[in-house]
Protein backbone atom coordinates (compact mmCIF):
# COMPACT_ATOMS: atom_id res chain seq x y z
CA UNK A 1 0.00 0.00 0.00
CA UNK A 2 1.16 3.64 -1.30
CA UNK A 3 1.64 6.37 1.43
CA UNK A 4 -1.33 8.81 1.18
CA UNK A 5 1.69 11.23 0.32
CA UNK A 6 4.08 10.72 -2.24
CA UNK A 7 6.82 12.55 -4.04
CA UNK A 8 5.85 12.46 -7.75
CA UNK A 9 9.17 11.88 -10.14
CA UNK A 10 8.52 13.02 -13.61
CA UNK A 11 10.71 11.84 -16.43
CA UNK A 12 12.63 14.13 -17.89
CA UNK A 13 13.41 13.74 -21.66
CA UNK A 14 16.22 16.28 -22.56
CA UNK A 15 18.21 16.79 -25.67
CA UNK A 16 20.43 20.13 -27.08
CA UNK A 17 17.45 22.34 -26.50
CA UNK A 18 16.84 21.33 -22.94
CA UNK A 19 14.05 18.70 -21.60
CA UNK A 20 10.57 18.30 -21.32
CA UNK A 21 8.54 16.68 -18.85
CA UNK A 22 4.65 15.99 -18.35
CA UNK A 23 4.01 17.50 -15.04
CA UNK A 24 0.45 15.98 -14.54
CA UNK A 25 -1.18 13.01 -16.79
CA UNK A 26 -4.45 11.65 -15.27
CA UNK A 27 -3.57 7.63 -16.07
CA UNK A 28 -0.45 8.19 -14.93
CA UNK A 29 -1.50 9.64 -11.78
CA UNK A 30 -4.93 7.03 -11.58
CA UNK A 31 -1.63 4.59 -11.75
CA UNK A 32 -0.35 5.71 -8.14
CA UNK A 33 -4.15 5.78 -6.87
CA UNK A 34 -3.94 9.69 -7.54
CA UNK A 35 -7.87 10.67 -8.60
CA UNK A 36 -8.75 13.76 -7.76
CA UNK A 37 -9.52 16.52 -10.68
CA UNK A 38 -7.87 19.36 -9.75
CA UNK A 39 -9.52 22.59 -10.06
CA UNK A 40 -7.29 25.89 -9.53
CA UNK A 41 -3.67 26.06 -9.54
CA UNK A 42 -1.86 28.55 -7.30
CA UNK A 43 1.79 30.21 -7.91
CA UNK A 44 3.79 32.31 -4.80
CA UNK A 45 7.16 33.98 -5.04
CA UNK A 46 9.20 33.94 -1.77
CA UNK A 47 11.82 36.59 -2.20
CA UNK A 48 13.86 35.90 1.01
CA UNK A 49 15.34 32.28 2.04
CA UNK A 50 14.02 30.87 4.83
CA UNK A 51 10.33 32.16 3.86
CA UNK A 52 8.36 29.27 5.75
CA UNK A 53 4.85 29.10 4.48
CA UNK A 54 2.22 26.92 6.21
CA UNK A 55 1.11 24.96 7.92
CA UNK A 56 -2.17 25.18 6.02
CA UNK A 57 -5.01 22.88 4.69
CA UNK A 58 -9.00 23.81 3.98
CA UNK A 59 -11.44 21.58 6.20
CA UNK A 60 -14.67 19.82 4.82
CA UNK A 61 -16.66 20.41 2.97
CA UNK A 62 -13.56 22.34 0.86
CA UNK A 63 -10.69 20.19 1.88
CA UNK A 64 -8.10 20.52 -0.94
CA UNK A 65 -5.67 17.95 -2.20
CA UNK A 66 -2.37 19.69 -3.44
CA UNK A 67 0.09 18.71 -6.06
CA UNK A 68 3.35 21.00 -5.17
CA UNK A 69 6.33 21.84 -7.58
CA UNK A 70 9.41 24.32 -7.22
CA UNK A 71 9.58 25.95 -10.69
CA UNK A 72 12.61 28.29 -9.52
CA UNK A 73 14.42 27.66 -7.13
CA UNK A 74 14.98 25.08 -3.95
CA UNK A 75 12.25 24.60 -1.18
CA UNK A 76 11.88 21.84 1.60
CA UNK A 77 8.26 20.91 1.21
CA UNK A 78 6.01 18.85 4.08
CA UNK A 79 2.97 17.33 5.19
CA UNK A 80 1.67 16.70 8.33
CA UNK A 81 -0.87 13.94 9.20
CA UNK A 82 -3.95 15.45 10.51
CA UNK A 83 -7.03 13.14 10.02
CA UNK A 84 -8.85 12.10 13.08
CA UNK A 85 -8.21 8.42 14.40
CA UNK A 86 -4.88 8.05 12.12
CA UNK A 87 -2.08 6.00 13.70
CA UNK A 88 0.36 8.16 12.25
CA UNK A 89 -1.59 11.34 13.67
CA UNK A 90 0.69 14.54 13.76
CA UNK A 91 3.59 12.86 11.95
CA UNK A 92 4.85 14.26 9.00
CA UNK A 93 7.09 13.54 6.16
CA UNK A 94 9.26 16.38 3.79
CA UNK A 95 11.26 16.74 0.92
CA UNK A 96 13.22 18.96 -0.86
CA UNK A 97 11.26 20.08 -4.44
CA UNK A 98 13.89 22.03 -6.35
CA UNK A 99 13.51 23.31 -10.12
CA UNK A 100 16.77 21.41 -10.60
CA UNK A 101 15.14 18.24 -9.76
CA UNK A 102 11.55 18.83 -10.64
CA UNK A 103 10.10 16.15 -8.14
CA UNK A 104 6.33 16.96 -7.10
CA UNK A 105 4.91 16.23 -3.88
CA UNK A 106 1.03 15.02 -3.67
CA UNK A 107 -0.37 16.03 -0.48
CA UNK A 108 -4.02 15.05 -0.03
CA UNK A 109 -7.30 16.23 1.93
CA UNK A 110 -6.43 15.77 5.96
CA UNK A 111 -2.79 16.87 5.87
CA UNK A 112 -2.12 20.33 6.67
CA UNK A 113 1.12 21.75 4.62
CA UNK A 114 4.36 23.97 4.16
CA UNK A 115 6.83 24.75 3.51
CA UNK A 116 10.43 26.71 3.79
CA UNK A 117 12.34 28.28 1.15
CA UNK A 118 16.24 27.11 1.01
CA UNK A 119 17.14 30.16 -1.42
CA UNK A 120 16.20 33.50 -2.66
CA UNK A 121 13.63 34.28 -5.25
CA UNK A 122 11.53 30.78 -4.89
CA UNK A 123 8.85 30.18 -7.11
CA UNK A 124 5.90 27.73 -6.04
CA UNK A 125 3.34 26.03 -8.08
CA UNK A 126 0.50 23.86 -6.94
CA UNK A 127 -2.83 22.53 -8.35
CA UNK A 128 -5.88 22.41 -5.69
CA UNK A 129 -8.57 19.98 -5.83
CA UNK A 130 -11.25 22.41 -4.77
CA UNK A 131 -11.28 26.40 -4.91
CA UNK A 132 -9.95 28.69 -2.01
CA UNK A 133 -12.44 29.11 0.26
CA UNK A 134 -11.60 31.57 3.25
CA UNK A 135 -14.32 30.55 5.64
CA UNK A 136 -12.59 26.54 5.72
CA UNK A 137 -9.15 27.53 6.05
CA UNK A 138 -7.62 26.49 8.61
CA UNK A 139 -4.05 25.50 10.17
CA UNK A 140 -1.16 24.55 12.91
CA UNK A 141 1.97 26.17 13.84
CA UNK A 142 5.07 25.40 11.93
CA UNK A 143 6.92 25.14 15.27
CA UNK A 144 4.80 22.90 17.10
CA UNK A 145 6.80 20.65 19.29
CA UNK A 146 4.44 18.19 19.05
CA UNK A 147 4.76 17.45 15.42
CA UNK A 148 8.56 18.19 15.66
CA UNK A 149 9.62 19.21 11.89
CA UNK A 150 13.16 18.69 11.26
CA UNK A 151 12.99 21.88 9.35
CA UNK A 152 16.79 22.75 7.44
CA UNK A 153 17.08 26.01 8.81
CA UNK A 154 20.28 27.20 10.18
CA UNK A 155 20.62 27.97 13.84
CA UNK A 156 20.11 31.39 14.96
CA UNK A 157 17.85 32.34 11.71
CA UNK A 158 14.55 33.42 12.06
CA UNK A 159 12.16 32.14 9.33
CA UNK A 160 10.02 35.09 7.59
CA UNK A 161 6.68 34.81 8.14
CA UNK A 162 2.85 35.62 7.98
CA UNK A 163 1.26 37.18 11.13
CA UNK A 164 -1.44 34.37 10.12
CA UNK A 165 1.31 31.62 10.05
CA UNK A 166 2.55 33.11 13.54
CA UNK A 167 -0.10 32.51 14.77
CA UNK A 168 -1.44 29.21 14.20
CA UNK A 169 -2.80 27.16 16.85
CA UNK A 170 -0.95 24.00 17.68
CA UNK A 171 -1.99 20.61 16.97
CA UNK A 172 -3.28 19.73 20.53
CA UNK A 173 -5.46 22.36 20.14
CA UNK A 174 -7.17 21.33 16.77
CA UNK A 175 -10.16 19.42 16.70
CA UNK A 176 -9.77 17.36 13.44
CA UNK A 177 -12.82 17.27 10.92
CA UNK A 178 -10.96 14.94 8.82
CA UNK A 179 -11.44 11.04 8.61
CA UNK A 180 -9.00 8.63 8.71
CA UNK A 181 -9.21 6.29 5.24
CA UNK A 182 -7.41 3.29 6.41
CA UNK A 183 -3.69 4.21 4.64
CA UNK A 184 -1.36 5.62 7.27
CA UNK A 185 1.51 7.55 6.25
CA UNK A 186 4.94 5.72 5.59
CA UNK A 187 8.06 7.59 4.52
CA UNK A 188 8.65 8.89 1.10
CA UNK A 189 10.05 6.56 -1.45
Amino acid sequence: MTSPVQIIRPKRHGDARGWFTEIHSVPTFTKLGITCTFVQDNHSLSAQAFTLRGLHFQIPPRGQDKLVRCIRGRIFDVAIDVRAGSPSYGEWVGAELSAENGHQLFIPIGFAHGFVTLEPDCEVTYKCSDIYAPECDGGVRWDDPQIGIDWPIPSGVVPELSSKDANQPMLADFDSPFVYNGRPLTPLA
